[in-house]
């Protein structure tokens, strides 16, 4: 199958909205999360994972310098090595005439983006984030997070388009966003969708401090 997306209007086009704003509309996800010496990836909400992987075209995973690494898919999420580095995954969905440009990222380490929506820190380690698309910064409305421990929030951008929250105690963080990209239309086997979306997740573990 071949991607014929029209990136040039994306950039101008990009909206983004808060898919989480009330509880009664939530969007599907996919997120990366640690296991033993591999990572998975999951798609659906941290304490909802869908049952079956949806159809997934080309997932991609590689390590912060770029080198691609191996992947494997099971019934309801797909295995990736534990890599060295931050880890990026992508892979795009498409179902009941929703196409879905699926980007995630395990780790907060680097601060250079690499997947085309992607929540990037400003500072290693840090708690203050900055949203980039293809390169460039973008407002977003709301950034949700939620925890294996079954904390949430919903973030609101400050004037300078980041946001920031201090972790208040260890275990799997998960932040997403989503959004739509306007008057697009993008064929893929030969069908056309114009209702095109981007969700981004960055997932990261605050260990347990020593002592506590």
């Amino acid at each position: 199958m071949q991607l014929l997306p029209v990136f040039h209007r994306m950039a101008l086009c990009l909206l983004i909205s808060g898919l989480w704003c009330s509880t009664q509309a939530q969007a599907e996800y996919l997120w990366v999360q640690p296991d033993g010496a591999e990572v998975r990836a999951y798609v659906g909400e941290l304490h909802k994972p869908l049952d079956r992987l949806p159809a997934l075209l080309e997932p991609k995973a590689m390590q912060a310098d770029g080198k691609s690494l191996p992947i494997q898919t099971a019934i309801n999420h797909i295995v990736v090595p534990k890599p060295f580095s931050d880890l990026r995954f992508s892979a795009t969905g498409f179902d009941d005439g929703v196409l879905t440009y699926y980007q995630a990222r395990y780790g907060r380490q680097d601060i250079q983006a690499m997947n085309d929506l992607e929540l990037v820190p400003t500072h290693p380690d840090g708690n203050t984030f900055r949203l980039i698309f293809k390169g460039r910064a973008v407002a977003a409305s709301q950034v949700n997070i939620e925890t294996g421990e079954g904390w949430r929030r919903s973030l609101t951008p400050s004037k300078d388009g980041t946001v920031s929250f201090t972790p208040s105690f260890p275990g799997l963080y998960v932040m997403e966003v989503s959004a739509r990209v306007n008057d697009a239309v993008v064929t893929v086997g030969g069908k056309k969708y114009s209702d095109v979306r981007y969700t981004a997740t960055l997932s990261f573990i605050v260990p347990q401090q020593e002592g506590r």
